[in-house]
């Protein structure tokens, strides 16, 4: 009786140790991004012997973004989402009730505690937003209302559009919104008052259509802004200017299909990792071009002959602030800049090794903008 006893407990034991180590189910804690705090659930299922994930934001809408990998080490666990570039490193607590780790998103770390959740303390995951409305393709969008303003001294520059349709942008000047709406490089405007890249604007603007508009519809509107705003007019002259040309590398293009189709083009990424979904490269040149962060001193032109096909995919670089020489010089030899060993190549080496692409300094003839006149904006 007392063997039997003791195996009983053994097992017992045993069963409640694997029980502790089994991580199916839901997870939560706070993720602290400066002074915001944002709710995340992880809910873990074991299928077929392996474990997946699925991700919710609480707080940010709770779409849920699956997994696109997940491990299980011993207590080591680690999960990616590479489409929002995440990833995530925990140990599990002896008890097996949690997870404490860090998540990574952009190349920034954060602390991250995850607790398994029970059905007294679970969060409630709320309904995800249905899809955006986007505009008819054949409308020809104006802004119905617009407000300019000046911007504060420590505002940051952004640009972007909401689920409504509403364009706003932050610590913007107007040559930066020339360059967005025109898909120009600041070597391709030529003339015009020095206030045009000294003054900073807050610019709202809510379009006269329903929905979100496409790329080339919120260029029209902002452009019909800026003529009626900034009383901006210009011509066009054709310029041989250096640039940097995007063409297909030897061995092909390693380029991905977008996962997204119809949804608008996407870019992000902080310094030297660039994400882009459901773009053209000629998209993506005029996003580059504009790009602060990886800091093309030319204007970017699509040599590819890839059309209209949209892309997903990431480049990984190392920054370096001596493009333009090492374009004149021919470096192409893609040795990291950093200390670190492993460190990304610079942006030639990478553009070849990850997208089979090559960014060469060349020159080509391009259009350029010569401002005729533009006035300090009117009015609200």
């Amino acid at each position: 009786m007392r063997k039997l006893t003791l195996w009983l407990v053994v097992m017992l034991a045993f069963a409640a140790s694997a029980m502790a180590q089994n991580i199916s189910g839901s997870w939560q804690g706070v993720l602290k991004a400066g002074p915001q705090e944002l709710r995340t659930v992880l809910k873990i299922a074991l299928e077929d012997d392996k474990y997946k994930g699925t991700l919710y934001s609480i707080d940010q809408g709770g779409q849920g973004i699956a997994t696109s990998s997940f491990t299980k080490d011993g207590p080591v666990i680690k999960y990616a989402i590479s489409q929002i570039n995440g990833n995530y490193e925990g140990r599990l607590s002896a008890d097996g009730n949690t997870i404490t780790g860090t998540w990574t998103q952009f190349g920034m770390p954060v602390p991250l505690t995850l607790a398994r959740a029970t059905p007294e303390t679970a969060w409630t995951i709320p309904e995800p937003l249905p899809p955006p409305k986007t505009m008819a393709a054949d409308a020809r969008p104006s802004f119905e209302v617009s407000t300019i303003k000046p911007s504060r001294p420590d505002a940051r520059f952004s640009l972007l559009v909401n689920r409504s349709g509403t364009m706003t942008s932050t610590n913007t000047s107007l040559a930066d919104l020339i360059k967005f709406a025109f898909d120009v490089h600041a070597n391709q405007i030529v003339g015009g008052p020095k206030w045009i890249e000294a003054d900073k604007f807050d610019v709202t603007g809510k379009p006269d259509t329903e929905g979100i508009p496409n790329p080339a519809q919120l260029k029209m509107m902002l452009q019909k802004m800026l003529s009626e705003r900034f009383q901006l007019t210009f011509h066009r002259e054709k310029k041989d200017l250096s640039v940097y040309a995007i063409s297909i590398a030897k061995g092909g293009q390693k380029l991905k299909p977008t996962e997204s189709p119809g949804n608008l083009p996407g870019f992000g990424g902080p310094r030297g990792n660039m994400i882009v979904r459901n773009s053209t490269i000629a998209e993506w040149a005029s996003v580059l071009q504009a790009n602060t962060l990886v800091t093309l001193d030319k204007p970017v032109v699509d040599q590819t002959g890839l059309g209209d096909k949209r892309w997903d995919f990431q480049l990984k670089f190392t920054p370096d602030g001596a493009l333009a020489a090492q374009a004149a010089a021919g470096a192409n030899g893609g040795a990291p800049t950093a200390s670190d060993p492993d460190a990304p190549p610079d942006i030639y080496a990478a553009f070849q090794q990850q997208l089979g692409l090559r960014l060469e300094s060349t020159k080509a003839p391009v259009d350029v903008m010569v401002i005729d006149r533009a006035e300090k904006p009117s009015g609200n």
